[in-house]
């Protein structure tokens, strides 16, 4: 059966319909302005779409968990759940279960319960994994006694035992085997990031990390006289950079100055979301530690930041809030560019033949109805 959502604005990633109309089955089948649509099956099913705006599905490529559920619980079904809930709730519909610095045996776990899941549900496109080859001086949440050094034959390993889901690894690129690894990513097709590291620039200037994780969080800072990590990711074009849009990770201000700095192609909106993430406040856990969920944050006991329980959703009006960068390059930083980089032809837009992933949001940017693969969530 086909959909059609007529008089709608479309931010199809490539372009901006206004008063346009989508029809869709499990992909795109046509798109336009009002003015080129013609009546096509007689049992289309017609959805009024007027004062809607309509964006692409939300790619999220680091988040831990959510929904009481985390990543690291390798149970194949409350894996599935948890993106279900991820996509129905935040209108998700790609999305890599993300792994935390543990023992090899409980990553090994992981994978193998990512790699069912994915049989399970398609919207699980790979998986990343941060740490465990990070540094102890930016360890942030990651549990420090896992903490080794990069090892490429265990990322191959671990590459293996998920069926080749793994998409990027973040790891700190001053630490010894890290060319090494970085070797195996490339030749992969897996993204090594630089994150929970104390790289120098010069450091960064011999890695061939293409990504940032989490921009500003837990990575060496920028100084006057030492940019760091920090200002090797916002100099460099052509690495992209994650961010987490709550508020709390990073200022409004700081994300404005990176979106100044960096632009909409090279930023990438993430959750970075923990197993707290839409329960109540109280006691939670991450990677085996105990961490404190009180005013929408999460500590650990010593009051670091332990992840987020930013929803996708939220993220999206944030930074358009903090930036004004409006609804266009939002799109860019919430599927175009996570589409672009990790290779996934068929998502990141609203254009004939790709998958049927969109979301249909209000004037304010509320979240109204999501779609995957042209079914509906919720």
């Amino acid at each position: 059966m086909q959909t059609v959502i007529k008089h709608a604005d479309i931010y199809t990633g490539e372009e901006v319909i206004k008063d346009g109309y989508i029809r869709f089955n499990q992909r795109v089948l046509s798109v336009g302005p009002m003015i080129e649509y013609q009546p096509e099956a007689a049992d289309e099913k017609i959805i009024d779409g007027h004062e809607r705006i309509i964006v692409p599905g939300f790619i999220d490529v680091h988040s831990h968990g959510g929904y009481g559920i985390d990543t690291m619980d390798a149970d194949p079904e409350k894996i599935n759940e948890m993106v279900t809930q991820v996509t129905k709730n935040e209108g998700v519909t790609t999305f890599f279960p993300t792994t935390v610095t543990q023992s090899v045996e409980n990553i090994n776990r992981a994978m193998e319960g990512i790699r069912e899941a994915a049989k399970m549900n398609p919207v699980i496109k790979g998986t990343h994994l941060e740490g465990p080859f990070v540094c102890v001086e930016y360890k942030g949440a990651q549990p420090e006694q896992y903490i080794q050094d990069p090892d490429y034959r265990l990322l191959e390993h671990w590459n293996e035992l998920s069926g080749g889901l793994v998409k990027m690894i973040t790891y700190a690129p001053e630490k010894p085997g890290a060319r090494e690894l970085e070797e195996y990513c490339l030749s992969h097709n897996i993204v090594p990031s630089a994150g929970h590291s104390n790289a120098t620039r010069e450091e960064m200037k011999h890695s061939l990390a293409s990504h940032i994780t989490h921009l500003y969080n837990a990575q060496r800072g920028m100084r006057h006289r030492e940019p760091g990590l920090t200002g090797d990711a916002l100099m460099e074009d052509n690495l992209y950079t994650e961010i987490i849009a709550d508020g709390f990770h990073v200022v409004p201000d700081m994300i404005r100055l990176a979106y100044q700095i960096k632009g909409p192609d090279r930023m990438e909106l993430i959750t970075d979301s923990l197993r707290a993430k839409g329960m109540p406040e109280g006691i939670s856990e991450l990677g085996g530690q105990k961490v404190i969920v009180k005013d929408h944050q999460a500590r650990l006991e010593n009051g670091h930041l332990a992840g987020s329980i930013l929803q996708y959703n939220l993220a999206f009006k944030n930074i358009v809030d903090f930036t004004d960068c409006g609804i266009a390059n939002a799109v860019k930083m919430s599927s175009v560019n996570q589409a672009r980089e990790f290779n996934l032809p068929s998502k990141g837009g609203l254009t004939v033949g790709k998958d049927a992933d969109l979301n249909v949001l209000d004037q304010d940017l509320n979240l109204q109805t999501t779609y995957s693969y042209g079914h509906q969530m919720n």
